[in-house]
């Protein structure tokens, strides 16, 4: 392809590929300068190497089990990261689990030992709550405050970690949609509806039994008999007993591990979580 040259020429150099080389670093170095000034790259983020600070802030928690005699009280300390910065990030970085209880003495220094390791190695951590609540003691589990089973000592203190990382927000807690906390409030006044109409059909014949002998002895008022007033207290209802805040005759739901499996219509319903075995 051939090109006029209109302009006078003053001057000529040939253009080599090290020129070029040059000319495209001189283009690249205030991008270069940019991203090194880019608040990225001063990020902490937690590793293993990061120096345990003077003063940590952290949680206590109590573990009372059936399983034990005395409590375990729980304490995760936390380190904060990127503190003052729109990065600030709060992060687990320790453990320590006391107790009166030395039969446990041994497994709980070497559980959390290992533990505050893991924490401190950085990364997602968050993997260590599934496996410890994994862990079932073979002689079995207990349920907890709120009808909550638990299958062993171990897995509560996953569920405490469960409940520190969702608190500082390393975990979030899956929320129920509007039309699932509606229908559970739905099944929960249909249950507690039939429980109440169950216990006025249970009362009204105990209630005419007892006053079968006051109306024996109305009747010999004539007689010389002296009339007497029974006072007839209603039956307890076995299903308003309070387990928590569900009904004591529920059962376990393997869905939350929670006892407020009731039957419903024939079919079982579980009134913390929605689950229904019919679907």
């Amino acid at each position: 392809m051939a090109v006029k040259i209109d302009k006078k020429i003053k001057g000529y150099s040939v253009i080599t590929p090290d020129d070029k080389a040059r000319e495209a670093a001189a283009a690249k170095a205030p991008v270069a300068a940019a991203l090194d000034e880019s608040p990225a790259d001063n990020i902490v983020h937690m590793h293993e190497r990061i120096e345990r600070p003077e003063v940590l802030i952290g949680s206590t928690y109590k573990i009372k089990s059936p399983l034990v005699e005395h409590a375990f009280y729980v304490t995760i300390n936390d380190i904060v990261l990127n503190q003052g910065t729109e990065h600030e990030l709060r992060r687990p970085f320790e453990i320590f689990i006391n107790s009166k209880s030395m039969e446990h003495f041994q497994w709980i220094v070497a559980l959390t030992r290992i533990m505050s390791a893991v924490f401190r190695k950085g990364g997602d951590v968050t993997f260590i709550v599934d496996e410890m609540k994994a862990v079932f003691d073979p002689k079995g589990g207990y349920f907890k405050a709120g009808g909550v089973y638990m299958p062993s000592l171990v897995a509560e203190l996953g569920s405490i970690v469960e409940d520190h990382m969702k608190s500082i927000g390393l975990l979030q807690d899956p929320e129920m949609s509007a039309h699932q906390r509606a229908l559970i409030a739905e099944k929960r006044k249909q249950f507690e509806e039939r429980s109440k109409k169950n216990s006025e059909v249970n009362v009204a014949p105990a209630q005419s039994a007892a006053l079968a002998p006051s109306l024996s002895q109305s009747e010999g008022e004539g007689r010389g008999g002296v009339a007497l007033d029974v006072a007839v207290a209603p039956e307890a209802d076995p299903e308003s007993a309070d387990n928590g805040s569900f009904p004591a005759s529920a059962s376990m739901c393997h869905k939350c591990s929670t006892k407020a499996l009731v039957i419903m219509d024939g079919c079982q319903t579980c009134l913390n979580c929605g689950y229904s075995k019919c679907g």
